[in-house]
């Protein structure tokens, strides 16, 4: 499914008004073309077409040609409306059969006029036809710097039993200048394209064999990845969490409890039948955490309760949808689940939120924004919990929480848990790339499902509130999105070869493999890059595999027992006491710098 754009009306309807005149110089090269459709999207737009040839990658160039003739020609976009039942006829008089079934789906539900957009030139003749709800600007030289940038296949309706069309991606903006900007950020970003980084610094790997989605973490990667889980450990330990384990899999009678099931099902792996009962692969933590909760009894004192746990779920993502580390099938969560009275969830959430901003700080994450997702009257009962008095107290509550705090934050109707508010935390990276990296969730409504008790101070059985939060989202996506930022050059603390050793020649080796020993055993993780070959080769190695300290010694290192100093990032060798840099090393791997 496409992001939705969030440009400005005016840009979103010039990136709209791009994908019709794509479609009509598309129809113009190949007029047996059938036409799907073509939304405006995040940054630009696409169309999806059933061609007579497979594209490739030089007729970018000639279609946008013909949409530029057309820009230049300023036709007007017309707007009017069909009866479902001429609106039909008419497709079918121009041989558009993917629109006529689109015609079908809203006519199924009640749609009763169908939208049309026409170009009409300077003669006042129509050019060109699309079955469209707009909006368009009012005519093509309005449509201001645009370029086509990519041809990829996608299933009719998003489905994979439907067929394959051909999308052709652009991207549209107000400037040259914008559009010439955003360009240059899309090649530093394939650059810092993860499974391209992921690949070259032996992080994480995919097999065929394994499946698709299921990454499997090499010995760099891993490192990474422990380094995330100790660091979310330290901090959690600060704040009073405890570790819990749970199991994998679960019977079926836990997820119908929890509500994940059936409503979820699609998103989880098929059941497996055992023993006569039905198992399911774990795709979510928090109905195991609640079915700790409930292990021993409870009272206000031992609220709030902080559950956390780096546990391992599985989730069926389409395969069209699986996305390097970014979106897979198997992901291990930093999950956490605090149990809280009414009263103290007003501080527990503000925590869980400064938690957040101590990680962005850590990672040095600048922009940031979080999404109150909320709930819509008319989903109670069917896609929400039906309880419309306690959705808009707790949505006042996290607003309230979020406004004290001071963080930028937005709110989308329509986009809740279904069993309460939730905030999606969007983060963008050095480069100025959005990811969404986590979500944080206030649950009044499974705890209830799981029949949760606390005694209160009047003595009296109560149910706690739960607020659910990952805000080192996975292991995956966070792993993914620091390699974009760092651009693979991770700072000492995460990097998995922090310090290479390179003797000059092979009487230096002696020194260079004593400082070796004494780093390894300070807990540095170290290498040696023996004296085999030439040292610009072997500093240019050291480069591609983004080492963040490289020690050059030679004569004079070894006579001054003293260490050339390469700093990956700036480039620069300078020369350092060997004590000294060890410490300052230790220290700022200590102090995550």
């Amino acid at each position: 499914m496409s992001k939705k754009t969030s440009a400005p009306v005016d840009l979103e309807k010039m990136r709209h008004s791009c994908a019709h005149v794509l479609a009509q110089a598309v129809l113009s090269m190949f007029p047996e073309a059938k036409l799907g459709f073509g939304p405006a999207i995040e940054n630009g737009f696409y169309y999806d077409f059933e061609l007579p040839r497979t594209l490739i990658p030089e007729d970018l160039p000639l279609i946008e040609k013909k949409m530029k003739h057309i820009v230049k020609q300023n036709q007007k976009f017309s707007h009017k409306e069909l009866p479902v039942d001429e609106a039909k006829k008419y497709l079918k008089k121009i041989n558009q059969d993917y629109k006529i079934e689109a015609v079908k789906d809203l006519a199924e539900k009640d749609i009763k006029t169908i939208q049309f957009f026409e170009n009409i030139d300077q003669k006042g003749e129509g050019t060109f036809v699309d079955m469209c709800e707009g909006p368009h600007v009012e005519g093509t030289q309005k449509i201001k710097a645009f370029k086509l940038t990519s041809i990829a296949g996608a299933y009719w309706k998003g489905s994979e039993k439907n067929p394959m069309l051909q999308r052709i991606y652009g991207v549209c903006f107000e400037n040259q200048d914008d559009l010439n900007a955003y360009l240059k950020q899309v090649e530093e970003a394939k650059k810092r394209d993860h499974r391209k980084l992921g690949k070259e610094l032996e992080l994480f790997t995919f097999d065929e064999e394994v499946g698709a989605g299921l990454p499997l973490w090499l010995p760099n990667g891993t490192i990474i990845a422990d380094a995330l889980e100790d660091l979310a450990k330290e901090k959690e330990d600060a704040q009073g969490y405890k570790r819990v384990r749970s199991p994998h899999i679960a019977k079926d009678a836990l997820y119908h409890r929890s509500g994940h099931l059936p409503y979820y099902e699609d998103s989880m792996f098929p059941s497996m039948d055992l023993d006569n009962e039905k198992y399911y692969l774990k795709a979510m933590n928090c109905p195991h955490h609640h079915k700790i909760y409930a292990a021993t009894p409870k009272s206000y004192k031992d609220l709030p309760l902080r559950l956390s746990e780096y546990g391992h779920c599985y989730r069926y993502e389409d395969s069209g949808a699986l996305f390097g580390l970014m979106r897979v099938r198997s992901m291990a969560m930093n999950d956490a689940h605090i149990y809280c009275t009414e009263e103290q969830f007003e501080e527990e959430f503000g925590k869980v939120i400064e938690l957040y901003l101590m990680y962005f700080e850590i990672f040095g994450i600048e922009k940031y924004e979080m999404r109150l997702s909320k709930h819509v009257k008319e989903g109670l009962g069917k896609k929400y919990v039906d309880n419309e008095k306690l959705w808009i107290k707790t949505e006042d509550l996290v607003r309230k929480v979020l406004k004290k705090l001071k963080v930028p934050f937005v709110e989308a109707e329509d986009e809740a848990a279904f069993y309460g508010p939730k905030i999606d935390v969007q983060v963008w990276s050095v480069i100025g790339r959005e990811f969404t990296l986590s979500t944080n969730q206030l649950d009044f409504a499974v705890p209830l499902r799981f029949d949760l008790k606390y005694i209160d101070k009047d003595g009296k059985e109560k149910t706690p509130i739960c607020i659910h939060r990952a805000p080192l989202s996975t292991h995956e996506r966070m792993i993914g999105f620091l390699i974009e930022h760092y651009a693979g050059a991770f700072p000492a603390w995460l990097a998995p070869r922090q310090v290479a050793f390179l003797p000059v020649a092979e009487v230096h080796e002696e020194y260079a493999r004593e400082k070796l020993d004494e780093f390894l055993k300070a807990g540095v993780r170290a290498e040696i890059m023996p004296a085999d070959d030439t040292l610009g080769k072997r500093i240019r190695e050291a480069e591609m595999k983004k080492i963040t300290y490289m020690i050059v010694i030679g004569d004079k290192e070894v006579e001054g027992k003293s260490l050339g100093v390469r700093d990956y990032k700036t480039k620069e060798q300078n020369s350092h006491k060997a004590d000294k840099f060890l410490k300052d090393l230790l220290k700022e791997i200590k102090e995550r710098k």
